[in-house]
């Protein structure tokens, strides 16, 4: 069996945004969405005050709530662990958006551009109407897993089909690959670190791994 999760190792993130920018650009997501995003945190108290940076997205459950939820079964878990959205099946209910415990899906109901109601030639090419008044998300690149199955390239060594977000990371805090190879990089990184899984109380078994001390 083939899993896929991310690893994020918290040690290295310094809260550049890069891979949210990455993502915007592969997805062409519409101006005030987010497929992921970089949470800033700061804690402790002045003079010991810390600043953590915490990336997020659809953490590709195992038990994902968003599943459960809706009514069409539009959202559905692929068998190497991929939450997916199928377009042409969701009724845009938002179901699944009021589910995720993580915030991590979203509805765009109009058409929206970064400069008014008229696209710019970039905006306009890429336009999908498909995604018009259904639920969003991150995907994990799935058209680039899915290329990996055609090409035998491996997802999380070889760029051309790993997530654009990780491979943008500037500090090498991302790591994506498949859980249930012990070969794999992201296997053999979580067995060397202390880690955590958002939310784990819930029992949705978050596919996204944050390493936050070494083993």
């Amino acid at each position: 069996m083939t899993r896929y999760v991310m690893a994020i190792d918290l040690r290295r993130c310094v809260g550049c945004q890069t891979c949210t920018a990455a993502c915007k650009n592969a997805n062409a997501t519409p101006p005030g969405v987010q497929w992921r995003r970089v949470l800033d945190i700061e804690t402790g108290e002045f003079p010991d005050v810390r600043r953590s940076f915490v990336p997020v997205a659809c953490m590709h459950c195992d038990e994902p709530p968003c599943e459960e939820v809706c009514p069409t079964t539009a959202t559905k878990k692929r068998a190497d662990g991929l939450v997916t959205i199928d377009y042409d099946t969701c009724i845009g209910c938002a179901n699944c958006v009021m589910a995720c415990p993580y915030e991590a899906r979203s509805i765009v109901h109009e058409a929206k551009f970064a400069y008014g109601d008229t696209p710019i030639k970039s905006e306009e090419v890429r336009f999908d109407p498909a995604r018009i008044g259904v639920s969003m998300k991150c995907t994990f690149c799935v058209d680039r897993i899915d290329e990996a199955a055609r090409t035998g390239q491996v997802p999380g060594r070889d760029p051309e089909v790993t997530p654009a977000c990780v491979n943008s990371c500037i500090s090498g805090a991302m790591s994506f690959g498949d859980i249930d190879d012990p070969n794999s990089n992201v296997s053999r990184l979580l067995a060397e670190t202390q880690s955590f899984r958002m939310h784990e109380e819930l029992g949705t078994g978050p596919g996204v791994y944050y390493i936050w001390d070494k083993g």
